[in-house]
């Protein structure tokens, strides 16, 4: 089998070029940059070992567990990232998260961030390595999905704190910058269906999505400094729900962001006053 045929396979499963590409890389141990590469060896044979180990990656693609999960790693805002089952893949979407979450503390010198329900640790080691100075936490409920945080930050040489803690739960610590990614997904949702290889607890929050939301928008007043931001993001039909619940928070200048496609996909609100 040669590498173009190779590919023909891939493709022959239902996959797309680009998963067939960089699963074929994967799998000969190159990188996900050399795809031009593989144009340029087609007809080269693929080793047998090389062979089985991209066709089992392919049936795992095609049996839909994402990508990143086949490969280990996903790339996100610059940082090559490991990620596994325990913890969400990182989205392209969320960046429009971390843009924003710099834009607010520009200006503050040595910001006090925390990033709740880290999973792999993407929103917070990606604000830290563009503000080295600010002082970051990162909490998450689950023990495993630590671990993962913990090996990016260490792989990328990030100082971050990671804590075990749900939401805000026993931090005692205020805040110029509260961000969050947090399970924003109806529980009757029929989009769940294709993302059954995630973690459900990283997803799902309640009969109407809102669950976790209200109870972070409920919790940060108090954990905030007089001027500090809340940033969220939330499913593609909650912006208006979500300001709603930061204004009645008490939460001032409340806004939304579109994601890539134009979908408001972040919101979120300035305090005031100290809670």
């Amino acid at each position: 089998m040669t590498l173009a045929e190779a590919l023909s396979a891939a493709g022959a499963l239902g996959l797309q070029r680009i998963d067939g590409q960089l699963l074929l890389l994967h799998a000969l141990g190159r990188s996900p940059g050399e795809r031009a590469w593989l144009l340029a060896h087609d007809t080269e044979a693929l080793a047998d070992a090389a062979r089985r180990d991209f066709m089992r990656f392919c049936e795992r693609r095609a049996a839909g567990e994402p990508l990143a999960y086949i490969t280990g790693r996903k790339e996100f805002f610059g940082l090559d990232l490991r990620v596994d089952p325990r913890v969400l893949v990182p989205r392209p979407d969320t960046e429009t998260l971390v843009e924003w979450a710099l834009e607010v503390v520009r200006d503050r010198p040595a910001p006090r961030i925390i990033d709740l329900g880290t999973g792999s640790g993407a929103i917070a080691l990606a604000i830290k390595r563009q503000r080295p100075d600010a002082q970051i936490t990162a909490t998450d409920s689950s023990a495993s999905a630590l671990e993962v945080a913990a090996a990016n930050a260490r792989d990328l040489d990030v100082d971050t704190a990671f804590r075990r803690a749900s939401w805000l739960a026993g931090i005692d610590q205020r805040f110029d910058l509260i961000v969050s990614n947090p399970p924003y997904i109806a529980t009757r949702d029929e989009h769940l269906a294709a993302l059954a290889h995630e973690p459900r607890g990283a997803l799902v929050a309640g009969p109407d999505g809102l669950d976790d939301l209200r109870a972070i928008i409920g919790q940060a007043p108090a954990r905030l400094v007089a001027g500090g931001w809340l940033l969220l993001e939330h499913g593609y039909d909650q912006a208006d729900a979500v300001r709603a619940l930061l204004a009645g928070a008490g939460f001032q200048d409340i806004g939304s962001r579109p994601d890539l496609a134009g979908i408001p996909r972040c919101s979120g609100g300035q305090w005031l006053e100290l809670g």
